[in-house]
């Protein structure tokens, strides 16, 4: 069983950056890709980015690709996803995600374990 937990979401200005940390525990943290995910008031999970177990592959979601970045160090047992040139559009609860399954899928119902979210504000 995995333990996620999240944290550095925040109220910042539009064109603002913060740096999302989710720290793993319970489980062998390299042998999980992990993901982060979305979600705003009234819609859907939503994809954003997702690292493969080792780090040398990456995704992201059309929405933040050039101001997004996800990163991993497995000896901190850690992901991160720093955020520029944040928009109003990005406000949501940002979510973790682990899971053992091959490929850099993009579905929420792919992951096994979640964190319980950090907010993230972007006022315009």
């Amino acid at each position: 069983q995995v333990q996620l937990v999240e944290s550095g979401g925040g109220l910042v200005q539009a064109g603002g950056s913060l740096r999302l940390s989710c720290a793993a525990s319970g489980g062998t943290f390299s042998n999980y890709k992990m993901g982060w995910f979305r979600q705003a008031p009234g819609r859907e999970r939503e994809f954003v980015a997702v690292i493969s177990w080792s780090g040398g592959s990456t995704r992201y979601a059309d929405s933040v690709k050039g101001r997004v970045t996800i990163s991993r160090d497995n000896a901190k047992n850690a992901v991160y996803l720093q955020m520029n040139s944040l928009k109003p559009e990005d406000t949501a609860v940002y979510y973790c995600a682990a899971d053992r399954g091959f490929g850099l899928t993009t579905t929420p119902a792919s992951y096994d374990y979640w964190g319980q979210g950090t907010q993230v504000t972007v006022s315009s």
